[in-house]
């Protein structure tokens, strides 16, 4: 789990899934993450270098894990690495949309570079835990199933 930026509602749900599967979930960040402990469950601590802590989530994902991140940049090197990615809303992201996704988050990051980015509405409530929940019992299934 790219750990920096991921909601804790959304830890709390991996939290809950891994212990109830067994499946160890690693979290990795370039800082401690409250509530991050116990049974199946890793904190991996990377330097704060930019970059450090997607550089060790690529070196260390495998075919069969899944990752998950709204680091849309680090899903498209893992995706390349054919592994399973999803975001905190539940996306999968694969070889078929990625492109597109980076090249739209692209476009945003060049406007917002520019003085021209649009204001950000970051809410996160119950609808997407759900959809994250949803696409994250999917890609267990998928992971159990391989």
């Amino acid at each position: 789990i790219d750990a920096d930026s991921c909601p804790v509602a959304v830890r709390e749900t991996i939290i809950r899934a891994c212990r109830r599967t067994g499946i160890t979930g690693i979290f990795v960040a370039n800082r401690p993450i409250p509530g991050v402990h116990g049974y199946c469950i890793e904190m991996e601590l990377c330097p704060t270098e930019s970059g450090a802590a997607d550089d060790r989530i690529v070196e260390k994902a495998e075919p069969g894990d899944i990752v998950i991140t709204r680091d849309i940049p680090l899903a498209a090197r893992l995706v390349e690495k054919q592994i399973a990615v999803i975001d905190d809303r539940g996306t999968l992201y694969t070889s078929e949309n990625i492109k597109e996704r980076l090249s739209v988050r692209d476009f945003f990051v060049s406007l917002s570079d520019n003085g021209l980015g649009m204001a950000r509405i970051n809410s996160y409530g119950k609808k997407e835990l759900k959809a994250f929940a949803d696409g994250f019992d999917r890609a267990l299934t998928m992971l159990r199933k391989k």
